[in-house]
């Protein structure tokens, strides 16, 4: 391998997410939907989701998006905030060139190939051209899912049934996926269960992603301590005037567990 080849995995984004997972035993990220919020208020929680201490952007939504504005949404944080920029793309069209990387992700429980693998070749050789860095992740929907369940027509995993996820997670790993990410939905009136996210994990040999009805520090470290490694957070800092302190207050319970 060239150097400088070496040199630029060594600066990858998926490099930079689990070394911080090493050094601080769990992280958070935030998740914005510029054409949701706009992107003036997305710049606006991203700044300050920074100095609260949220390691990464996730950008992205549930919702048809456009293009347009992705592009610009990104390009002002990005004039912004200088920590990593991850897409979290519901369809092709969540693709943008400005970003850092992309969460090149299954939607392993849709009834739909489509979500499953079509969509993700219709998106490869663009997401190349662009030059972004593909992070592989197995995505999985538990519960209703709301929104992103309803869109991506998944067969939710009922709460009670850890097992069904981890068949999932565990098969997604051996196709290649270096990350699991289990999905309650956006403003899910119930996050991921405790128990799943430690029967999951337990199978695991990839970093464990939860994200969906965590409102509050309380709920984030009690998914961190039953395994999860990153925390993803949309609603709150949507909803919340202070999302400096309230993401500060979550990463301070969730690192160095």
């Amino acid at each position: 391998m060239g150097a400088r080849r070496k040199r630029r995995l060594l600066d990858s984004v998926e490099n930079q997410i689990k070394e911080a997972i090493i050094d601080k035993g769990a992280i958070h990220m935030t998740l914005l939907d510029p054409q949701k919020i706009g992107s003036k208020k997305s710049v606006e929680i991203a700044s300050e989701a920074k100095k609260g201490g949220t390691f990464a952007l996730m950008v992205g939504g549930s919702t048809l998006i456009s293009k347009y504005d992705l592009d610009v949404g990104i390009k002002k944080i990005k004039a912004k905030v200088d920590i990593p920029i991850i897409l979290f793309p519901n369809d092709i069209t969540g693709i943008s060139k400005y970003a850092d990387a992309i969460w090149f992700m299954s939607l392993l429980n849709s009834r739909l190939t489509y979500y499953v693998i079509d969509a993700q070749a219709m998106a490869a050789y663009t997401v190349k051209s662009y030059g972004l860095e593909a992070i592989p992740l197995g995505y999985i929907i538990i519960g209703p899912g709301g929104t992103v369940g309803y869109i991506g027509q998944a067969r939710g995993i009922p709460y009670d049934r850890p097992e069904l996820a981890t068949a999932y997670a565990l098969a997604s790993q051996m196709l290649g996926t270096r990350f699991i990410y289990l999905e309650a939905g956006s403003g899910a009136k119930a996050p991921v269960p405790s128990t799943m996210i430690k029967v999951v994990k337990n199978q695991l040999d990839v970093p464990l992603i939860v994200g969906g009805g965590i409102r509050n520090a309380s709920m984030a470290k009690k998914a961190v301590d039953a395994g999860a490694d990153i925390i993803v957070t949309g609603n709150l800092v949507e909803e919340n005037r202070l999302v400096r302190e309230s993401i500060n207050e979550i990463v301070s319970s969730i690192e160095f567990r």
